[in-house]
């Protein structure tokens, strides 16, 4: 497809979770386009749900065998990729419990994946970091971006 629009904006379904271990601590994983601490995340696949993305992510990038406890949140959020490639990403976010597995990496998109204790987190964009802080909220509700405000979390063209 980029053969054909080269780095023309994109319209995408994209879905992560934030992966909680018996102690609560967030599992992450260090790119490697770009090398920055992320949640395990991926595009939604042509008939996949959202939920079931997630969990295919989750366990393609670090081996964790997860289930989903809630939806955590829903926002667009602009991506540019190092290679230029600009996208327009309809996220939606899970808070999720490892069930299974074990934490390494597992595909060629991490360079690194590690649990951190959520007062212990390393460097992270503040989309990671709003996705965290949703999915940790003591709510049952799902975090949507409000209409009529800026949540500057959302706004700067980061990647996933």
């Amino acid at each position: 497809m980029r053969a054909h629009i080269g780095t023309d904006l994109l319209f995408l379904p994209g879905a992560s979770g934030v992966v909680l271990d018996d102690a609560d601590a967030v599992l992450l994983v260090r790119r490697t386009d770009n090398g920055e601490w992320s949640l395990p995340a991926g595009m939604v696949d042509v008939g996949e749900q959202p939920a079931e993305a997630a969990l295919r992510e989750i366990y393609e990038e670090t081996g964790v065998e997860a289930r989903i406890e809630r939806l955590a949140g829903v926002a667009m959020h602009p991506v540019m990729y190092p290679n230029g490639d600009r996208c327009e990403v309809l996220h939606v976010w899970f808070r999720c419990r490892a069930v299974g597995g074990t934490a390494r990496v597992n595909d060629d998109e991490s360079t690194d994946v590690s649990w951190f204790r959520v007062d212990a987190l390393p460097a992270i964009s503040g989309f990671v970091r709003i996705r965290i802080e949703k999915a940790l909220a003591a709510t049952d509700k799902a975090w949507f971006a409000p209409v009529d405000a800026r949540v500057a979390e959302l706004t700067d063209p980061l990647s996933l």
